[in-house]
C-alpha cells in the first residue's frame, strides 16, 4: 500500500484468497489491539472491498459496517473516511444512480487531497469519471479517468489500486466506444502486468480487455485463446464473478461468430450464472439458429431493463437486425435513429459506424437505395479506418444487396466477393454461408425491371389498395410504400396509379 502499517494484500493480489483474508483479519485485530481505530477501519476496508468483489456479499457488507461502526464510534477525522465512501459510490453505479455515486466520489477525492493519500485520489477520480459518463458528461467524465490514470502510470499508487483504476478506466473507454482509450489503457495494462506476472485478480481482466480488442481487428484465433486462458485462469468460484462473467461471454460471442453454436451457448449460460447478461449475442445467436421470435423476445427484454442510453446503445443495433428479419421495418427505423442520436451525443467513431451501418439496413429494407448507400459508404470507411475486418465485410454485404437493387451487378458482385474473402479468413462460417447464398441467387426481376418488392406493391396498388393498406399488408412505412410507387410509375414510364395498374393486369401481375 502506499501508506505505513500492517496491511497484507499480497495474499490477494496473487490468487490466495483465503490466506489473504485470514491475513488482513489478522492484522484488523492486531490493530484494534493496538488502539490504532484508522488503521484497523482501513484494514476492514479492503477486507470488505475484495469480498464483495469476489461475490461475497454478505461477509463483505459485514467488513465495510464494521469499519463504518469504528470510525462513527470514534467521531474520527481521517481519511479513512474517503474509502469508506468508495462502495456508496459503488452502489450508486450498480443501481443507476449516478449523482449519489458522483457525490460521494467527489468528496472522496478532496479528503484524498487533503490527506495526501494517492490511492483514494485515483480510485475516487476514476469513479467520478464512471459517474460524470452516465450522467451524460461525457468529456468531463473522461477528463476525470484521464487523471486518474496520472499517478498509476507514475507509479504513485499500490499494486490493487493500479489494478482497480486501469481496469475500471478501460471498461468506462468501452462503455462510451472511446476505441483508442480503450487500446490505449489495455496495452498499459498488459505491460503491467506482463512486469508482474503473479497478479492473478488483474491479470484475467487483462485477458478479456486484451481479446476483445483482437477480435474487434480480426485476429480471432488469438482472441479465443486469450480468452479461453481468461476463463481457465478465472474458475468458479474463485474469481470474481464480474470478471468470470466478461471473459465467458467474449467465448461465446467468438463460438457465435465461428458458427460454433453449441460451444457458444454453454459459454452465454456461464456467462449468466456469473451475473453478466448475455445480451445481445445469445439473441443474436438464436436469430443465426433461426428462432426469430425468441431473438425478438429476448432483445426487447433487455432494452426495457437497460438503465442507461449507453446501455441501450449496445442492443439497439442487434434490435435492427431482428427487426428487419421479421419485416417489422418501422420499429427497425425508431430503433435505428434512436440509436444514431445516441452516436451523434458520444461522439464516438465507432458507435458511429455501428448506427451508420444500422441506418443503411433498413434504408435499404426501405427501399431508399441512394440513402442507403450513402450510410453504409460512411460505414464502411469508418470500420475500414477502425481496422474492424468483419464489421466492414458486414457492410460491404449490404452495400452489395443495395447495388444489386440498383441494377449495378458489376459493382454488387465486387462487393459481395470482397465480404466472402474477409469472412473466408476471419472463419466467419455464418456469414460465409450467408454471402454465398446471395452471389450464387441473383433475384429476379419482373417486367419492365420491377424488382420483387416492387411487383408486390404494384399488384396491392392494382387491387385498389391505399399506400397505408399496402404497407399495413407488407409490414412497411407508408413513406416507403410512396417510393416503391414513384419508382414503379418511373420504370412503367405511366404517370397514374390507374396506369400503373392497367399494366398490372396487361401483364398478369395480380
Amino acid at each position: 500500500m502506499a501508506v505505513s502499517g500492517p496491511i497484507p494484500m499480497a495474499a490477494n493480489l496473487v490468487g490466495r484468497d483465503d490466506d489473504g483474508d485470514d491475513a488482513g483479519a489478522r492484522a484488523f485485530k492486531e490493530c484494534l489491539r493496538l488502539g490504532e481505530i484508522p488503521r484497523a477501519a482501513r484494514c476492514a476496508f479492503w477486507l470488505g472491498l475484495g469480498l464483495l468483489h469476489r461475490g461475497e456479499v454478505a461477509r463483505g457488507s459485514g467488513w465495510l459496517a464494521r469499519a463504518r461502526g469504528l470510525l462513527d464510534e470514534g467521531g474520527l477525522d481521517c481519511v479513512e473516511q474517503g474509502y469508506l465512501l468508495l462502495p456508496v459510490a459503488m452502489q450508486g453505479l450498480a443501481t443507476g444512480d449516478a449523482a449519489t455515486a458522483y457525490a460521494a466520489c467527489s468528496q472522496a477525492a478532496l479528503l484524498g487531497d487533503r490527506y495526501g493519500d494517492p490511492d483514494l485520489k485515483s480510485f475516487a477520480g476514476m469513479g467520478r469519471g464512471q459517474a460524470l459518463i452516465r450522467l451524460g458528461e461525457t468529456t468531463q467524465g473522461v477528463a476525470s479517468l484521464d487523471e486518474a490514470m496520472v499517478a498509476v502510470t507514475a507509479g504513485e499508487v499500490s499494486a490493487n489500486v493500479a489494478g482497480i483504476v486501469y481496469c475500471g478506466v478501460i471498461e468506462a473507454c468501452q462503455e462510451i466506444f472511446d476505441l483508442r482509450r480503450a487500446q490505449e489503457w489495455t496495452r498499459a495494462l498488459s505491460r503491467w502486468c506482463e512486469s508482474q506476472p503473479d497478479l492473478m485478480p488483474f491479470r484475467g481482466q487483462c485477458l478479456v480487455h486484451r481479446a476483445e480488442i483482437m477480435q474487434l481487428h480480426g485476429a480471432w484465433p488469438d482472441a479465443m485463446e486469450e480468452a479461453q486462458r481468461a476463463c481457465d485462469r478465472l474458475p468458479q468460484p474463485a474469481g470474481p464473478p464480474d470478471v468470470v462473467g466478461m471473459a465467458f461471454y467474449q467465448l461465446a460471442e467468438l463460438h457465435r461468430l465461428r458458427g460454433e453454436f453449441a460451444k457458444a451457448e454453454q459459454a452465454y449460460r456461464q456467462a449468466s450464472r456469473s451475473g453478466r447478461m448475455p445480451q445481445p449475442g445469445l439473441a443474436q445467436l438464436r436469430l443465426a439458429q433461426g428462432q426469430v421470435d425468441a431473438a425478438l423476445a429476448a432483445i426487447r427484454m433487455a432494452l426495457d431493463e437497460a438503465p442507461t442510453r449507453v446501455a441501450r446503445s449496445k442492443l439497439l443495433a442487434a434490435y435492427v437486425d431482428i427487426l428487419l428479419a421479421v419485416a417489422d421495418v418501422p420499429s427497425a427505423r425508431a430503433a435505428a435513429d434512436e440509436l444514431a442520436e445516441i452516436a451523434a451525443d458520444l461522439e464516438a467513431p465507432l458507435l458511429r459506424a455501428v448506427a451508420a451501418r444500422a441506418t443503411g439496413a433498413v434504408l435499404l429494407a426501405e427501399g431508399d437505395l441512394r440513402a442507403a448507400l450513402a450510410a453504409l459508404r460512411n460505414a464502411s470507411a469508418a470500420w475500414q479506418e477502425l481496422e474492424a475486418p468483419y464489421e466492414a465485410g458486414r457492410v460491404r454485404v449490404l452495400v452489395g444487396l443495395v447495388c444489386r437493387a440498383l441494377h449495378d451487378e458489376d459493382t454488387a458482385a465486387m462487393e459481395l466477393d470482397a465480404a466472402r474473402q474477409d469472412f473466408a479468413q476471419l472463419g466467419a462460417v455464418p456469414d460465409l454461408n450467408r454471402v454465398d447464398v446471395y452471389i450464387r441467387k441473383r433475384p429476379a426481376t419482373g417486367p419492365s425491371g420491377l424488382s420483387p418488392r416492387e411487383v408486390e406493391v404494384l399488384r396491392l396498388v392494382a387491387a385498389g389498395k391505399t399506400n397505408q393498406a399496402v404497407a399495413t399488408e407488407l409490414f412497411l412505412s407508408e413513406r416507403t410504400v410512396e417510393r416503391h410507387v414513384s419508382n414503379i410509375l418511373t420504370k412503367l414510364s405511366v404517370g397514374s396509379r390507374t396506369a400503373a395498374a392497367a399494366y398490372a393486369f396487361q401483364h398478369g401481375i395480380r
